[in-house]
């Protein structure tokens, strides 16, 4: 893992996507402090496979529990109730 400026990442970026897509993680610094990564493809699809899979957990562990279920319609009025 290799941790690189703005600056340097601005000036050399093909590089260092090349980098990530050939496995590295790349930190990249912003006045010296963590503030993001590049890495591989595989590693976002993986944390998301995972997130996927411990949601599902979660939802079968309620139906399991008998807790009450709520219809997509709920959800979703739910979610979008407080964007108006």
């Amino acid at each position: 893992m290799s941790e690189i400026s703005t600056r340097e990442l601005r000036a050399n970026i093909a590089q260092y996507i090349d980098a990530a897509q050939s496995g590295e993680e790349v930190i990249i610094l912003r006045d010296g402090v963590p503030a993001a990564a590049l890495v591989p493809l595989s590693v976002v699809e993986a944390v998301d496979a995972a997130e996927d899979e411990l949601l599902a957990r979660e939802a079968t562990a309620r139906l399991a529990a008998d807790e009450r279920v709520y219809s997509m319609a709920e959800v979703l009025a739910d979610i979008f109730e407080g964007r108006k």
